[in-house]
């Protein structure tokens, strides 16, 4: 069981919920973990949420994103408050992960909430003052669903270049791409394939099938580009 000690409001749609775990054995920047809520009937339902917070962290970080008619994000995101408790079991996966040990250069593509595993990724090198190449390209439909946009505004004085591409609406005054990610996007963002970067990739299946596809073409190897997809699961 963990307790809930903390929630942040995100967007309008998500929130950071910070949790205490009992005997958390600490994580790697990447995995994730099952949440498990038990109706008063006893009904289950479990959905797996990638973990927020950098390895060492005093409490663990989930961000949750309101899937519409889902049956667990919207308790999570809605209800849930400080002090309430719930299952969890992890961390789970050891292949979508990143330590700066790994080195780099490093390119990370989110898309929408996948860019929630990336961002444990740069606190991560941040917590360790490392100065590894890294680059983050974020696509998403607005602005206002850009996830940590306070924390990531300060990301390119820690060396942490950060790139956007909004894909429905922007403004007179937005100067980023306004466009789904493709070839000449990822080129302009770099690091090209000489330089052998490690890559990740997270966000919903079609985006992350496209992008892989797109860097493969592009020249990386595919040995070094990790992904890690979500598809509609209720929630």
């Amino acid at each position: 069981m963990c307790t809930v000690v903390d929630v942040r409001e995100e967007t309008p749609r998500a929130r950071t919920i910070v949790l205490d775990v009992p005997g958390w054995p600490d994580h790697l920047a990447g995995q994730h973990v099952d949440v498990r809520l038990t109706a008063d009937d006893g009904y289950q339902a479990q959905r797996s949420y990638s973990i927020a917070s950098p390895p060492g962290s005093a409490g663990l970080a989930l961000t949750v994103e309101q899937i519409d008619d889902g049956e667990v994000s919207p308790y999570l995101t809605d209800e849930l408050r400080v002090g309430d408790s719930f299952e969890l079991r992890g961390p789970i996966g050891g292949y979508f992960t990143w330590n700066v040990r790994d080195g780099g250069p490093l390119l990370l593509v989110a898309g929408g909430s996948g860019l929630v595993p990336l961002m444990a990724m740069v606190r991560h090198r941040r917590q360790e003052a490392s100065d590894i190449d890294t680059r983050l390209l974020v696509s998403v439909g607005s602005r206002e669903d850009v996830l940590y946009q306070a924390e990531l505004a300060e990301a390119p004085r820690q060396g942490v270049a950060c790139h956007y591409t909004l894909t429905r609406h922007w403004d007179a005054q937005w100067a980023g791409w306004t466009r789904r990610v493709d070839a000449e996007m990822i080129g302009a963002v770099g690091p090209g394939p000489e330089e052998r970067p490690l890559i990740f990739v997270c966000g919903p299946t079609p985006f992350v099938e496209h992008v892989a596809d797109l860097l493969v073409a592009l020249g990386h190897e595919a040995a070094r580009v990790r992904t890690e997809r979500f598809g509609p699961t209720g929630g």
